[in-house]
């Protein structure tokens, strides 16, 4: 349950982030916020890594693939940034995170660990796809309405 409340907090983080950093990227560009975004959270884990909050090691031994994070991250945020003042944050929340489920369902397939539940996480990608199509539509056209003295 810990974990599982820890991954709703991320997920609360990361949609905050997103808002704050679209709105950002309507006054400076997305490449701007990434840039002042990634800065932040640099300065954050510095002051984390001073105070002894966290160790600090060099992984010379990851494999070069590991250091791509990075540049998937600030990716990420540049293109958030395009997106969100366009989309809005409903969209483009749901949208990354169907990104989010299909890439974990082929990560998984392709590391051997999807399992049976391939077909349940497939299905939970079209439901998301179902919501955005849903939100897409917008809201009903009222209908009119018959007198009744005519």
């Amino acid at each position: 349950m810990f974990f599982m409340t820890l991954a709703i907090a991320n997920g609360l983080c990361i949609g905050g982030s997103r808002s704050i950093n679209g709105k950002l990227a309507q006054h400076d560009g997305a490449l701007a916020a990434s840039f002042w975004n990634h800065l932040g959270g640099f300065l954050f884990l510095s002051l984390l890594l001073a105070s002894g909050a966290a160790a600090f090691r060099l992984p010379l031994d990851a494999p070069w693939s590991a250091w791509c994070g990075g540049v998937i991250g600030a990716a990420f945020v540049a293109l958030n940034g395009f997106a969100l003042p366009r989309l809005g944050t409903m969209k483009t929340a749901l949208l990354v995170i169907a990104g989010q489920m299909l890439s974990g369902v082929l990560i998984d397939r392709l590391a051997g660990n999807g399992g049976k539940s391939a077909q349940a996480q497939l299905a939970g990608i079209g439901l998301i796809a179902l919501g955005l199509y849903l939100s897409k539509r917008g809201p009903a056209k009222p209908t009119a309405e018959v007198s009744a003295s005519s």
